[in-house]
Formats: C-alpha cells, sequence, structure tokens
C-alpha cells in the first residue's frame, strides 16, 4: 500500500477520517518529521528519499515543482492535489479508492488533481 505524507497545512479532518477507515494506512504530517516551514522543493525531495505520495491543498506551488523535479530526472513518487473546496468526505474516499486502484508505479512522477 502506498506510503503518505501530508504538507504542512493539509486538513488533518481528511487525515483522521484517513486513519479511522484504514488504521494500518501509513501516513505522516510533515510536522511529524520536522519539516515545518520547510520550501516545497525540500518537502518533494524528503518525499522522494522516504517513497512518499504527497498530499497538499498547494494548486499555487507544489504541482510547478513537482513537475521540475521530473524534468530535471529526479525521483518523484508523486503528488495528490486535493481540492480545499472539496467536501471531506468525498476527499477521504477518493483518496483511499486511489491508494488502493493505483500501483506506485501508475503514481511516480504524476501530480493526480482531486476530486478525480
Amino acid at each position: 500500500m502506498a506510503k503518505l505524507l501530508t504538507d504542512e497545512n493539509f486538513d488533518s479532518t481528511i487525515v483522521r477520517g484517513l486513519l479511522r477507515r484504514n488504521p494500518g494506512l501509513d501516513v505522516i504530517r510533515v510536522q511529524d518529521v520536522d519539516l515545518e516551514a520547510t520550501p516545497d522543493q525540500a518537502i518533494l525531495e524528503w518525499a522522494a528519499d522516504e517513497g512518499r505520495i504527497l498530499l497538499t491543498h498547494d494548486r499555487d506551488t507544489m504541482p510547478n515543482f513537482a513537475y521540475e523535479r521530473v524534468r530535471a530526472g529526479q525521483p518523484m513518487p508523486g503528488v495528490f492535489l486535493v481540492s480545499d473546496l472539496m467536501p471531506t468526505g468525498q476527499a477521504i474516499e477518493e483518496i483511499l479508492l486511489a491508494i488502493e486502484c493505483l500501483s506506485a508505479d501508475e503514481c511516480q512522477n504524476c501530480v493526480r488533481f482531486f476530486p478525480l
């Protein structure tokens, strides 16, 4: 199953819902690994080093930095960009569906936009 990392501003209600629905889910927050207030590029690098898909609401900068890594030939395990306008329950359902149905290879080097 996919390993996930949430960025600093990712909705904690969604994270709690994910863990409630799947207690074995491997998800950590940037706050858990002392990456608060860290530039996006460094968060993506850490996620790549750890093989974790990044969950984010950041449409402004994160996709561009993710694709910069891909263009540079650097590893990028994937980004799930979840709309902050999406209802919480729908976000939880769609993220769980994605991590159940998509392989790590299918997420590699991709930014996936939610809602699907």
